[in-house]
């Protein structure tokens, strides 16, 4: 009993004016990116260091001394030899380059897309949650108010509050609203 009181204090104390179930819900999202980050495929993994490398200041900087190396010994200013005077394998270098760069990148945005979808499922099915529980709450509420002879209880938009969303039909009336517009534009 001790031990669990120890427990709630550190967590009070490690975040104060925030709710104890708001820093169990961080905590067990970080545990879950963390899990998911452990069983990435090895080609995600591979993916994702590609992009993350391809995408820092130290891979521009690379390859601006790289390219720049060799534009400036092909270019003629030193007095070396020219191995690429009419830059086409720098050319073809560069294609090949980002043909690959460009696969490592698609490879990494699908990943981070499939998991955008799976964080927006949890919100739509968080927000259902919610909206359910509060029109049951406005239905308990109603009767309570109207038991106790309330004039608001007999409010007309209370009943269309109390109402369940079905988002089927949400997305039916957007899809057709979407279709009016596009016909008027």
């Amino acid at each position: 009993m001790t031990s669990n009181k120890n427990t709630k204090n550190k967590l009070r104390e490690s975040a104060p004016g925030m709710a104890q179930i708001v820093e169990r819900n961080i905590k067990a999202l970080l545990q879950r990116r963390r899990e998911d980050a452990q069983n990435k495929s090895w080609q995600d993994k591979i993916a994702d260091t590609v992009t993350k490398f391809t995408g820092s200041m130290k891979f521009v900087i690379i390859h601006l001394l790289l390219f720049g190396s060799w534009i400036l010994w092909n270019a003629k200013i030193f007095p070396v030899k020219p191995f690429d005077p009419s830059f086409v394998v720098l050319a073809m270098f560069a294609s090949v380059e980002a043909i690959f760069l460009s696969t490592f990148v698609l490879i990494s945005q699908n990943r981070m897309a499939a998991l955008a979808d799976k964080r927006a499922d949890l919100d739509l099915q968080v927000s259902l949650l919610s909206e359910h529980e509060i029109t049951r709450l406005i239905t308990l509420v109603t009767q309570i108010a109207r038991k106790m002879d309330i004039k608001e209880s007999h409010d007309p938009e209370i009943s269309e509050l109390a109402q369940d969303v079905h988002p089927e039909k949400v997305l039916d009336s957007i899809e057709e609203n979407e279709e009016k517009y596009s016909e008027k534009n």
